[in-house]
């Protein structure tokens, strides 16, 4: 079949376009499927082997077959190549993970990618922070008068009086927020600090003097008229793995979501931050002691590990990568012992 009439070409030129976009959207959607994966990472270098990639970060060579079941993308386990990406694999019934094996890493080879965490959902990520972030605007209002807001809506913003003439202009990303208590208990504001949730993403588009119109395009949790707004600050979802700092003792704060803490990538808070050399991409472990009646200490007893996210001075967010006990507000974590 050929395409000799105009109308003919015309018809040609269209199902080719259509087929274009398509295989690029299906592209696009394996790439977003790719990086929504939240684990430990490593890229291949030269030189490398699954023997000694679960050597160097599970501690045996012979566990190299759970980290091929673990990459399906790798059709004979003899073959690797330089710049592709594995996940690395926790071991069943530790809390053993990539990071406790940097400390004592050879110094990598130049401009060799370290291993690292992948976490997609980063920019929704909240904190504690004392004195809590002056908001720059207010949700005044939303078109068609909904009651809860979402993304694609058009939102009107009530600038606050201090904010700066050049934050809320045409272009410009904002994050909405709310302010929570950390904990229910009396004053938890007072010694800890505010809860900033994080709800979503919006754009300016037009600024008048008393008022500003955006574009809601992320959309995290549901928003709400009043939710308050502070500029967006775009942040990685690759975080590098760092050595945890030596003799940190604390204590989970909270679920970011005010809830249970038990299971993988559930969101807390910690009363230790940068003034106790707390860094993004450490990792902790968590532990329950108990006492008996007399005073006297149990052992200690694992529950699980975090990856910290995102630190302020005093506190920090943290995700939980291991959960192998129920976990609760008030648990200790400390440095992990090697």
């Amino acid at each position: 079949m050929s395409c000799r009439t105009n109308s003919m070409m015309d018809f040609c030129f269209f199902v080719l376009l259509a087929l274009f976009f398509s295989s690029a959207a299906t592209a696009a959607d394996n790439i977003n499927v790719v990086e929504s994966e939240t684990g430990f990472y490593y890229t291949i270098q030269k030189g490398d082997t699954l023997w000694d990639l679960s050597r160097q970060f599970n501690d045996s060579p012979w566990l190299w077959p759970e980290l091929w079941e673990e990459n399906d993308q790798i059709s004979n386990p003899h073959w690797i190549f330089p710049g592709e990406r594995i996940r690395l694999y926790k071991k069943s019934g530790t809390q053993a993970t990539a990071i406790e094996s940097v400390p004592s890493m050879p110094s990598p080879a130049p401009k060799a990618e370290a291993p690292y965490f992948l976490f997609s959902a980063i920019n929704r990520v909240g904190f504690i922070r004392k004195p809590p972030v002056e908001p720059s605007g207010t949700l005044l209002d939303v078109e068609g008068k909904k009651t809860l807001i979402s993304e694609g809506d058009i939102v009107y913003i009530r600038p606050s009086a201090d904010a700066s003439q050049n934050q809320l202009i045409p272009g410009s990303r904002h994050t909405v927020f709310r302010y929570m208590a950390p904990t229910d208990a009396r004053n938890s504001t007072d010694t800890i600090g505010t809860q900033h949730y994080l709800l979503g993403i919006v754009e300016v588009t037009q600024k008048k003097p008393d008022l500003v119109t955006a574009t809601v395009i992320k959309s995290f949790r549901t928003m709400r008229v009043d939710d308050l707004l502070m500029p967006y600050v775009q942040k990685s979802a690759k975080i590098e793995l760092k050595p945890s700092t030596p003799g940190i003792e604390g204590q989970i704060v909270i679920s970011e979501e005010h809830s249970t803490l038990t299971g993988d990538y559930v969101l807390a808070f910690i009363d230790k931050g940068r003034s106790d050399h707390i860094e993004v991409g450490q990792q902790y472990s968590i532990y329950r002691q108990q006492k008996l009646d007399s005073g006297a200490a149990l052992p200690p007893v694992d529950l699980g590990a975090f990856m910290v996210l995102h630190t302020e001075a005093t506190t920090s967010t943290v995700v939980i990568t291991n959960a192998s006990n129920n976990i609760r507000r008030g648990e200790h974590f400390r440095t992990p012992i090697r």
